[in-house]
């Protein structure tokens, strides 16, 4: 009975002394939640890349907007009060590209403020998450009402900034998707290879933060 004492007591001080993951939460539309990937979107491939340390959970919303005037705000979404309560360490923001439809790009001049409270709403939660923007990987066609014009010419620049006002840093996504069309089978959405260039260029990101 004493050594099996013990042994209870090695095996407690082992449990409280093991490392806590770093949660991360994939925040996006259709291109993070990537339902037609089969398991191999950009957050199940960065969780493979980051290994066993860190806890990725995938947040996406196919035809989510920023713009709470959008046809789909991710804001007012059960996705957004589930990131909410998974307390994450780390958010990762992929929005924009639904904005981009004409339907909702009407409403454009909320787009900057929309976001800022999104990231405010994040920075509020008591993990205290670093929060990171993503641009929007490029539209290769004006499919599904998405403009690729709009994305390049209008929404980097607002998410710019964003940035600027909010002290986040971005996640250049739109350059290291460019000049990559056939990583897009029907113009928007990624194949595999696509969303693991995603994966690997949150990863290097990600690396970079500190660890205990």
């Amino acid at each position: 009975m004493k050594h099996f004492l013990i042994l209870i007591f090695v095996m407690s001080l082992f449990s409280c002394n093991e490392k806590k993951k770093i949660k991360v939460a994939c925040v996006g539309d259709s291109i993070t939640n990537g339902d037609w990937l089969n398991g191999d979107d950009y957050p199940a491939q960065l969780s493979e890349l980051l290994g066993n340390d860190w806890e990725v959970e995938n947040f996406g919303l196919s035809g989510a907007t920023v713009i709470k005037k959008g046809d789909l705000p991710y804001r007012e979404s059960q996705e957004f009060e589930k990131t909410k309560s998974f307390t994450p360490d780390v958010v990762i923001i992929k929005l924009g590209t639904n904005d981009a439809k004409s339907h909702n790009w009407q409403f454009n001049e909320y787009f900057v403020g929309d976001y800022k409270e999104m990231i405010d709403a994040f920075s509020k939660l008591n993990s205290k998450p670093i929060i990171f923007i993503c641009y929007p990987v490029p539209a290769y066609q004006n499919s599904f009402d998405i403009n690729g014009s709009v994305i390049e010419n209008e929404i980097l620049p607002k998410i710019d900034a964003i940035a600027k006002d909010t002290g986040v840093k971005i996640i250049p996504l739109f350059q290291a998707l460019s000049n990559k069309p056939a990583l897009f089978p029907d113009g928007i959405h990624p194949n595999i290879e696509g969303a693991r260039l995603i994966a690997y260029s949150v990863k290097a990101v990600l690396k970079q933060l500190p660890q205990e």
